[in-house]
């Protein structure tokens, strides 16, 4: 098979750090305010202009807080189970590495007793409807190494009792998240934004906060993760008075991607953006026999993090290193950097389809995962 002629304009297609905001250059970082404390009042100006354009781009409710806390998306998780978890009995939903993660750490650092689990394999959901309105819920929105994503948030109760507590880096800008369903909310900077790794965005709804300031949890809290002092929400971390000293590069940068998402139309426009590319994906694997979404359930699909799995009889065993050597090959012609699945997760590709990568690029790349197929494929049936 010949190789195609048209290359995508920018090969970025990894799933973290993700690809920059189209036309993005280093001269985006002029402005930052190097050199100058983050609690002087420029600084402080920078940080609480990354919190106002959030809710804006996002439309957050007024009354949910939004902090810039350290560590990026995990931080941000383990800040919310740490202070919050233990009050009462949580369920946690697995079905991927991640959610797999906080998993481990709710019972094996926490080591919460109360703890039931709702678990599906890679590219499945667990049962929703199982989960218990009087508990609290950890989950993800979007699993990052599956590219499952649930569909909506219906299964929700809105009269729920325990806390929702959502992981959503891949989802936050790309997806719709019902923030009336949802009580903590964590996502990174490097994920749909396209900006930089090390910082997280934690977002607290009144229920959330009425419960840091009623429930003292038995364990220490490290300094990082703490939330309240004597007993109230230390309001200044969502004022932008950060916990420890952020990166001013990173906050410029950060600033950057939210007036480019401003620009192009603000949150449905990033989710119409990764939507496209998911289109163009489905469109090719319904005529491409060697390829299958690793999500069987359409509505289940990602449109961030895009799974793929291979398929063909005549490798046998030998497909699972199939992906592998494509991403390699593609990495070689500037096609295509770090599409190869996450290390966990079954052999696949993973492509990132989020709102910074073009809908034309994903399209311009399919032909070249045909070629690469067909080039590995027929390698492994010399070998």
């Amino acid at each position: 098979m010949q190789q195609p002629l048209l290359k995508p304009a920018n090969p970025n297609f990894s799933s973290g750090p993700c690809a920059k905001r189209p036309g993005w250059t280093p001269a985006a970082l002029s402005g930052a305010l190097l050199g100058r404390s983050h609690r002087s009042g420029p600084g402080k100006a920078k940080l609480a202009a990354v919190i106002d354009q959030t809710r804006e781009q996002l439309a957050i409710p007024a009354d949910y807080r939004i902090g810039i806390v350290p560590a990026s998306d995990t931080g941000a998780v383990e800040i919310a189970l740490w202070s919050l978890l233990g009050q009462r009995g949580v369920d946690v939903l697995v079905w991927e590495s991640f959610s797999s993660d906080w998993l481990g750490d709710i019972k094996g650092q926490l080591q919460l007793d109360d703890v039931r689990v709702l678990k599906a394999g890679y590219g499945a959901l667990p049962d929703l409807t199982q989960v218990d309105p009087k508990r609290d819920v950890v989950f993800v929105w979007n699993g990052t190494t599956s590219g499952v994503r649930v569909p909506n948030g219906d299964w929700i109760a809105a009269d729920r009792e325990g806390l929702t507590i959502c992981d959503a880096t891949s989802a936050a800008f790309s997806m719709d998240l019902p923030w009336d369903k949802l009580d903590v909310v964590t996502w990174s900077w490097q994920k749909a934004m396209g900006g930089e790794a090390a910082h997280g965005m934690l977002v607290l709804s009144p229920r959330a906060v009425a419960r840091l300031e009623s429930y003292d949890p038995p364990r220490p809290i490290p300094k990082v993760f703490r939330l309240t002092k004597d007993g109230k929400l230390t309001e200044g971390i969502f004022r932008g008075e950060t916990m420890n000293t952020p990166s001013m590069l990173c906050v410029e940068d950060a600033l950057d991607a939210l007036n480019w998402i401003a620009g192009i139309g603000g949150q449905p426009a990033c989710q119409a953006r990764s939507e496209q590319s998911l289109a163009h994906i489905a469109a090719w694997v319904d005529r491409t026999p060697w390829v299958s979404f690793l999500p069987a359930t359409a509505e289940t699909r990602s449109s961030t993090s895009v799974c793929l799995t291979i398929q063909d009889s005549d490798l046998g065993d030998k497909a699972s290193d199939v992906p592998a050597r494509m991403a390699k090959l593609l990495e070689a012609d500037g096609v295509a950097y770090d599409i190869n699945g996450y290390r966990s997760a079954p052999p696949g590709l993973r492509i990132w389809c989020g709102a910074t990568v073009e809908p034309d690029d994903v399209a311009a790349l399919l032909p070249w995962l045909d070629w690469a197929f067909a080039t590995v494929k027929a390698d492994l049936l010399k070998g």
